[in-house]
Parts: C-alpha cells; structure tokens; sequence
C-alpha cells in the first residue's frame, strides 16, 4: 500500500518503521525536514506539503499533538486527497473536532478514521499500542493492513469521534491512577516506609497495574525523566474536562486530578515525567491532622466537656 505519513516525533517514528518493515511504500512530510532523513535512508519518499503527498497516497495517517495541529493538516490534505481515499488521524483530538473533519471530508467523499493509540512509545516501538478507531465499519477490511503493523488491540468502537471518546476515558482511568500512585507514595514517605517495597507488595495483589508498575517505579527512584511528557496528558486532560462540561457530566476525581496536572505544569516540570505529580503533593504544606476514631469515641463518651468541642480538631 501507498501510504502516507505526517508526525515524525517518539511515537510516529516506530510507526514509520514498522509500516516500512512490512513492505508498504512510505511517503512522508515533517515541518523539519531533517526529521524524515532516517525514513529516507530506509526508502521512504519525501512531499513537498501535506497537499503533495496527499495526492500520491491513497491512505493518509497523521499523528501529532493536539487538535488545532490535526485540523490545519486536514486542510492541507483536503485539497491534494482524492475521493475514496482515507485520513486516519493516531493523535489524541477532541471528539468534535474529529466529526468537524469528517463532516468537511464528506464533500469530497473522503473518509476520516479518529485512531487514537495508548501504550506510549515502548508500545509503538514494540507495536503493541492499543488501537481505538471511529468511522465507518466498511473501511475495516482496508485498515487492517495498517493497524496490523502498529498496534496489539485493535477495537472499532462507533462512529466518527466514538475512538476519541474511548481514549478520553482511557485518559481519565490512568492518569487517575498515577494521581493515586503519587498519593499512596506520599503517604508511605510520611509514615517513613519505603514505598519501594511498598510499590513491590501491591503488584502483587489487587492494586497491581501497569500505570504502578511503570509511573510508581519512577517515583520509587525519584526518576522523573520523559516516558510521557506530563504536558501531554496536561493537554489531553483538559480535553476530557472540556467534554464533559459539554455534556453536563460530574467527574469529581477528575477535576481533582486537573488541578494536580495545572500545578505540575505551573511549577515548570511539564517537560518531565507525569510521575512529577508526587513532587506537587510533596510541595503541599502539611495537612490538618484528621479527627480521629479516638477522638469520636470520647466525644460520644461524653469525655469532651460542654464548650470544650474545639478538643475534637
């Protein structure tokens, strides 16, 4: 297959590789062309503008940051695409966003495909992502090539815009979970406990999970380096409050955890991993210590006299 592509960045390049290694011909764009030299070297064929190499392949895949960057390459590619051809987008968008594009490519009637991945770039090195797509089920037998080089999990969740909600829940689920791996590692270093050992016994049991495994080792070792750039999920979170404003949903940790990912990115560490989040409650002030079950008992008890239930906090 002809297939082009557009997102060359920690993702996008062991996607690149992995389209080339199973013999489909590859033409790609970046905004710094020196980013494409290594795909070059490989075979793959440089355009001039996203306009260009639309009109030489017939499926077309971008993945970049966020959703103002899909829609100014969508109408590049609009006016190079032709009819019958595919735009399937791998980056994180808003779901509105993503049927505002399609709706735009129906004139012409060309498909969009919202793919959004999860599994990070050791997934996309590995070829292991979690793939969530939206679109039209008849495209299923003409995707299949493409998400079979890249991705583990392949699930066509709905509509147009139905991938972006997938992965919008799939957001909300594991930053939520490095959140509360922050927490519990907060709370082990106030008790003076190693949350190494911690962290080892609860991959054992029920809280075990790939977000501990991964975002609690860093915090066990205080190695906060990128896997994921924490402005990432910064930027996709604000993604999952805006839609559920949109649909007038409550979600009460989530906005808890956005005020988290707003103080990471205030104190400047949005380049850095989003296991930082355990730096943010260690900037915290020491909490008021809570009302204790002794505490209850003896007022019951009639221990705290009248005038006196100040004792109580």
């Amino acid at each position: 297959m002809n297939i082009g592509f557009i997102g060359l960045g920690g993702m996008g390049r062991p996607m690149t590789e992995h389209l080339l290694a199973a013999g489909h011909e590859l033409t790609v764009w970046s905004r710094r062309p020196t980013s494409a030299d290594f795909l070059l070297k490989r075979g793959a064929c440089w355009a001039d503008s996203p306009t260009e190499l639309a009109r030489h392949c017939g499926i077309v895949c971008t993945n970049v940051t966020g959703s103002a960057d899909v829609e100014a390459l969508a109408a590049q590619l609009h006016k190079g695409i032709a009819p019958d051809s595919i735009h399937i987008d791998f980056s994180t968008i808003a779901p509105s966003v993503a049927r505002y594009i399609a709706a735009r490519y129906a004139a012409r009637a060309v498909h969009f495909v919202d793919a959004p991945v999860s599994g990070g770039t050791a997934g996309a090195q590995a070829a292991t992502l979690a793939i969530m797509w939206g679109g039209k089920s008849a495209l299923a037998e003409r995707l299949e090539p493409v998400f079979r080089c890249l991705g583990k999990t392949v699930v066509h969740v709905g509509d147009v815009g139905a991938g972006q909600v997938a992965k919008a829940c799939n957001q909300l689920v594991m930053v939520a979970a490095i959140e509360a791996c922050a927490e519990a590692a907060r709370l082990a270093q106030a008790a003076g406990v190693d949350f190494g050992k911690v962290r080892e016994a609860m991959l054992g049991g029920s809280a075990g999970s790939g977000v501990l495994d991964f975002f609690g080792g860093k915090m066990a070792i205080r190695g906060f380096a990128a896997g994921v750039e924490a402005r990432l999920h910064h930027k996709d979170f604000v993604m999952v409050i805006d839609e559920a404003m949109r649909l007038g949903v409550s979600l009460p940790v989530g906005g808890t955890v956005m005020q988290q990912l707003d103080a990471l990115m205030a104190a400047g560490w949005g380049r850095q991993d989003t296991s930082r989040l355990l730096s943010v409650l260690q900037r915290v002030a020491p909490a008021v210590p809570l009302i204790t079950s002794e505490h209850v008992l003896a007022a019951v008890d009639g221990d705290v006299g009248a005038g006196d239930e100040s004792r109580l906090f």
